[in-house]
């Protein structure tokens, strides 16, 4: 569904993604963990176009490169990390600027439009809120309403950058359950960077570890959250833990003080 090969991102002189190469397949959630300058935004940024870039990127067997940004945009949804919220635009209308891909240049939204956003803030929970404005909604509600705003694109593949950095434990639970449920209820392709290893690890169908701009591991959860392999990345205070129901959990373990 989505591809890339030798990619290459510079700032300047340094180079934030080294020729790096994947793919994540029809219906497909890959979770993106490393830490912090590992080239996680940089890579959700490159496969969305939103800057430069060397090496190919291919959409549902389209080259990105030969799309305009309307084209781009009917197959790619992008969450940030720090969405723009304007503080008194509605809830419905934010919502309906998830379609602006659908609606020709000089036109207006269509009833049809508008179906697809009710229906998406029904699914969603949000519409009795429809007409509240974003300055009074919480934080999970805003995290909701972004998703909702990316889902009315009605895009195939879904980029995610840290979609619950915003929320405490349960609700991170509740959001990731969400997203899950609509890519199987919608056959989404899911690629999102988690900074949380136990939730990447509970909801990812693959794991890519970047490390300084390259791969340094991919593949399921119980191959990449691997005690050695994570502490080599993250510090040697990473333990992998399995619990009673065979869940994996990663923790950080205080260490002991020299002397």
């Amino acid at each position: 569904m989505i591809s890339f090969s030798d990619l290459t991102v510079r700032y300047d002189e340094a180079i934030a993604l080294g020729g790096i190469s994947g793919s994540v397949a029809d219906g497909e959630w890959l979770g993106v963990i490393g830490p912090n300058g590992a080239g996680k935004t940089t890579l959700l940024n490159a496969l969305a176009r939103l800057l430069r870039f060397d090496g190919q990127v291919t959409v549902c067997g389209r080259p990105s490169a030969r799309l305009s940004r309307r084209e781009l945009a009917r197959l790619i949804a992008y969450v940030p990390q720090r969405p723009v919220l304007p503080p008194d635009m509605t809830v419905s209308d934010y919502v309906l600027l998830g379609r602006n891909a659908h609606i020709g240049y000089l036109r207006v939204e269509t009833a049809a439009d508008r179906r697809v956003c009710g229906a998406i803030l029904e699914r969603l929970d949000l519409a009795s809120m429809a007409r509240r404005t974003l300055r009074a909604m919480s934080g999970g509600e805003l995290q909701r309403l972004v998703l909702a705003r990316a889902l009315a694109q009605e895009a195939p593949v879904l980029l995610l950058d840290e979609p619950t950095s915003a929320l405490d434990l349960g609700r991170r639970m509740d959001a990731l359950e969400l997203i899950d449920e609509v890519r199987a209820e919608r056959g989404l392709t899911v690629l999102s960077a988690i900074h949380d290893l136990t939730l990447a690890g509970q909801f990812a169908d693959r794991l890519m570890l970047l490390a300084s701009g390259q791969i340094a591991a991919v593949g399921p959860a119980r191959t990449v959250l691997d005690d050695s392999l994570l502490a080599g990345h993250f510090g040697p205070g990473i333990q992998v833990l399995t619990t009673d129901a065979g869940e994996i959990a990663v923790i950080s373990r205080r260490l002991p003080r020299a002397g």
